[in-house]
């Protein structure tokens, strides 16, 4: 493609724009959720049932006391997709 002059539009070859289209229709279609994919949200903000549920029990208990809390904590963030 040659120097594009101010307020001209470049040329674009059809044939590659439609393989651009055509390839990013096929990235569209192969997403996946998995266990194994990245997390959508922060671990801050992953679980924040289990997450409060541990935190207070481990406030009012010790977290020996905690054991059963803090793994239905990781449990659920593993589900999220945190590598824990």
């Amino acid at each position: 493609m040659g120097p594009v002059k101010m307020g001209e539009l470049p040329t674009v070859n059809s044939s590659s724009a439609i393989d651009f289209t055509a390839s990013q229709q096929n990235q569209g279609s192969t997403v996946t959720t998995t266990p194994e994919s990245k997390p959508k949200k922060k671990i801050c903000c992953a679980c924040p049932d289990t997450k409060k549920l541990r935190d207070e029990c481990i406030v009012e208990h010790g977290e020996e006391a905690c054991a059963k809390w803090i793994e239905a904590h990781r449990k659920c963030l593993r589900a999220e997709g945190f590598n824990v």
